[in-house]
């Protein structure tokens, strides 16, 4: 198991160098192609495209890949390994709303002892956000909620299903993007004995991006948390640090690379003291109807130059 984690680490981490070293060109500038060198109508500026990247809830569609290495863990200096995919797709409700769907699906390393550790999918966390279409401020709010999917309940899931409300604003001034998340969820059915205690949790990430030229920026994400139901001195994790990222081309696909490390200056006994992030998301700008009609147009015209001179 440790050497599928350590195969998995690594391939992320050679995607993510090579691919800073091989794809030179980002996506800028407006009017290159993003989507493939026969639609130039499907260019979006990078700028547009690095903002829309940094929005939770913007009207893009995304599959962030994210793995997370949580290191000296317990008393023997463990490794947790969480990889999340969690897809971000929003939907248009009549002209001045948007609905965004973020669904999280965990697959986790626990792990247990000084050698031996569990595998597999943890509680899968969807959240839902309402935000209006144009607004000085891109909000939104919904609900979130924790179903107790995991595959190995005592170490990989809380085993409750739980819910409460979150909430995501945002500004994006010149180079900046500035913004939070926030939710609470507590408990409200599932297993009912002492290993599984009702849930009350809370988070907060507040977020800082820094753009810079060719789609390079700056950025620092931590995730605070508090488990209400904790003894006073385990109830909260409080991270500090930061990262790089950029959005750039794989082939013609955009994408958004980032590479992240944070300590956390308070944390329970026993818990991680150090965290390192990788994350690959795929994006896929939508298209305009004029695009998708000149999109068209040039598929028509290359499947006429593809086809056998008459005779």
């Amino acid at each position: 198991m440790r050497n599928n984690l350590g195969s998995s680490a690594l391939a992320c981490f050679l995607l993510f160098t090579v691919s800073l070293v091989a794809q030179d060109t980002p996506v800028a500038p407006a009017g290159t192609q993003v989507a493939t060198e026969e639609t130039p109508a499907a260019a979006q500026n990078s700028d547009a495209l690095r903002k829309a990247a940094q929005n939770p809830i913007a009207s893009l569609v995304s599959v962030p890949v994210q793995e997370n290495w949580n290191f000296g863990i317990g008393p023997d200096n463990r490794t947790q390994n969480i990889l999340n995919v969690q897809p971000v797709i929003p939907f248009s409700l009549g002209k001045d709303w948007n609905l965004i769907t973020r669904w999280i699906v965990p697959v986790v390393y626990q792990p247990v002892g000084p050698q031996s550790g569990v595998y597999g999918f943890g509680d899968m966390n969807p959240s839902f956000f309402l935000s209006p279409k144009r607004s000085k401020v891109t909000w939104g709010v919904g609900p979130t909620f924790v179903f107790p999917t995991a595959t190995n309940t005592t170490f990989l899931g809380q085993g409750k299903f739980s819910m409460g409300p979150t909430f995501v604003a945002l500004v994006q001034p010149s180079h900046f993007t500035l913004g939070f998340l926030a939710n609470n969820y507590w408990s409200v059915a599932g297993h009912s004995n002492l290993d599984k205690p009702a849930v009350n949790q809370f988070l907060l990430q507040w977020f800082v991006n820094y753009n810079m030229k060719k789609g390079w920026f700056l950025t620092s994400g931590p995730t605070i948390t508090a488990n209400w139901r904790a003894a006073s001195n385990n109830v909260w994790v409080v991270p500090f640090g930061g990262g790089v990222g950029r959005i750039m081309k794989l082939g013609f696909q955009p994408v958004n690379l980032t590479a992240q490390f944070y300590g956390n200056a308070v944390h329970p006994p026993g818990a991680s003291p150090w965290t390192m992030k990788l994350q690959i998301a795929f994006l896929f700008p939508r298209l305009t109807k004029q695009q998708e009609k000149m999109m068209l147009e040039q598929k028509l015209k290359q499947m006429d130059q593809e086809q056998p001179p008459k005779k």
